[in-house]
């Protein structure tokens, strides 16, 4: 708690005699507010970058005569002249048209600029992209591959990592964590194939595990998909290809989009027997809907409903010698009974509200119902040369959450300072979650696990960004989890044991913009990812949540 208490001392607003100015940046066609678009005063060469309420800050402003520019890729770029009087606050809205890309207009200023790590609709646009997934691909250094079918959630490689399937990222929808705690394939598992490509506007990234608000599994790095918020225009679209593969995708506005509110649906359906010589069978079905609309001057209300179900059989791995004596070919199976099953569906709520205070404060609540059974065989028959050696694994998963966060630029020293603060929550329960050796996907040989699993994880959080300077800026952020990991064992019939554990994340960045084209920076900060709540409790809390420590020394040369 003493950690906490020296955020708040060191938060307190002191007031200066210089000038502000402050608004809002508005797309002009929809009146949604516009996010990430650069607000740069040219004389005195500094700006800043909107938030998700299209809100800039710019304060500390000596009194004088100057030129606001403010753009943002494929709009048209805006300029007006301002007077700032000492002790003005002067407030000014942008409203920005959709024109050609044009990137000559575009100018980029931020103290940090490290935190605007984002892939946008433009990067997606430009690449040919078949699944959410491998839009992460775009993330510079990170690495996927795809095995089993293509119904799993793929592999992930990031700094370093071996992330299997999420172990180390944390991977969100719109704010609504993807990684399962606890899953019955693997701790983390990151599944984002419910997510229709076309209807992603943009990505947030950032690797290393250096930001306050992000917590479990957040080592190697995070990545939040943000769908769109409205559709510009329905569509429909369709691709055939090789091995009987099919896709097909729509969407269309149920309401006129107006500057109050929006709706639409999207719909996508995949086929494909792939290249294999035991066809894989694949089906995808993916439909969301999405409503945006305002419930007051300064709230806005986004909600979104979605669901997924994809089945596939799959060939899995082979061995080499198999193919060299040609007991199979290259495309062949030992094991063809492979593949699986998995489906998710998802409410999701986000309140923005921008207070008279200057405070923009988010909160949001989610639930995902979610089933998954995938059969593999990795060591063909070594165990049972009778039966062979395939093995199930099952859950069945509820788990919902609600995260609030605010945060309150102002200043320190008369220097120009963001806090912000929030909490988290989130509870899984699973039931039947279920490990067994099994013959042709049909008869169980034997179970291995059986079990229900209860988990929750709490935590707080509260960070300071200071500009020190017009050079130098500091990032001090702090955070709290706890976890509570319950598990019943259906095979022992035991009692529900639970474990109680905590960990404490402290984070520090600094970062020196020598000029325009070199900067220096430090990220330091201790990040962690959770273990499995069936190991955690059998080993009475051993382990629940090892700790990972982080430093980045660097610089950026453009």
């Amino acid at each position: 708690m003493k950690y906490i208490f020296l955020f708040l001392i060191i938060s307190i607003p002191s007031f200066a005699h210089l000038g502000t100015v402050k608004g809002k940046v508005v797309e002009n066609k929809n009146r949604l507010p516009m996010r990430g678009a650069t607000v740069f005063i040219e004389e005195l060469n500094i700006g800043s970058i909107t938030d998700e309420s299209g809100s800039f800050y710019i304060k500390e402003i000596p009194a004088g005569e100057y030129n606001i520019r403010v753009s943002l890729i494929g709009y048209a770029y805006k300029q007006e002249k301002i007077k700032v009087s000492n002790d003005e606050i002067k407030v000014l809205e942008f409203y920005l048209d959709i024109s050609e890309i044009s990137l000559s207009e575009l100018r980029v200023s931020a103290a940090n600029p490290q935190k605007q790590q984002l892939i946008n609709s433009l990067d997606i646009k430009l690449r040919p992209i078949q699944n959410s997934q491998e839009v992460l691909r775009i993330i510079p250094g990170l690495v996927m591959g795809q095995h089993a079918g293509g119904g799993k959630a793929e592999q992930i490689f990031l700094r370093g990592f071996d992330i299997d399937h999420g172990t180390d990222i944390a991977l969100s929808v719109d704010g609504m964590p993807i990684n399962m705690v606890s899953h019955a394939h693997g701790q983390g598992y990151a599944d984002s194939h419910f997510i229709i490509p076309e209807m992603i506007e943009a990505v947030d990234f950032k690797k290393g595990m250096y930001d306050t608000e992000k917590g479990n599994f957040a080592t190697a790095g995070w990545a939040n998909f943000k769908t769109k918020r409205i559709l510009d225009e329905g569509f429909i679209k369709t691709e055939i290809g090789q091995f009987n593969t099919y896709r097909f995708v729509g969407a269309q506005n149920l309401l006129k989009v107006t500057n109050k509110n929006s709706l639409y649906v999207a719909g996508e359906y995949n086929y494909s027997d792939a290249f294999f010589e035991s066809p894989q069978h694949f089906k995808r079905l993916n439909f969301m809907s999405k409503y945006h609309g305002h419930l007051s001057k300064n709230t806005n209300l986004t909600f979104s409903a979605s669901t997924f179900k994809s089945n596939w059989d799959a060939s899995g791995q082979i061995p080499e010698r198999a193919v060299a004596t040609g007991q199979i070919g290259y495309f062949g199976a030992i094991d063809p009974t492979e593949g699986g099953q998995t489906s998710r569906t998802n409410l999701n709520a986000e309140f923005l509200t921008f207070t008279n205070k200057d405070i923009v404060w988010k909160n949001q609540v989610y639930y995902s119902k979610y089933d998954f059974e995938l059969f593999s065989n990795f060591t063909f028959f070594l165990a049972d040369p009778v039966n062979g050696d395939q093995i199930k694994q099952k859950e069945n998963r509820s788990l919902w959450g609600y995260s609030s966060n605010a945060s309150l630029s102002h200043s320190i020293a008369q220097k120009q300072s963001t806090f912000s603060a929030g909490l988290q929550y989130r509870q899984d329960k699973t039931l039947d979650s279920e490990l067994s050796r099994t013959l042709s996907k049909i008869e169980i040989l034997e179970r291995l696990k059986f079990g229900n699993i209860n988990e929750l994880n709490s935590s707080i959080f509260a960070e300071e960004e200071i500009a020190l300077s017009n050079k130098l800026s500091m990032v001090l952020g702090l955070r709290y989890e706890i976890f509570r990991n319950s598990y019943l064992d259906k095979l022992e019939n035991q009692q529900s044991n639970l474990v109680k554990s905590q960990i404490v994340l402290p984070k520090f960045n600094l970062y020196y913009t020598a000029n325009k084209n070199l900067q220096f920076y430090l990220n330091t900060g201790k990040g962690f990812h959770s273990n499995d709540s069936r190991a955690v409790v059998t080993q009475n809390g051993l382990l629940t949540l090892p700790g990972a420590y982080g430093l980045d020394l660097g610089s950026l040369w453009k």
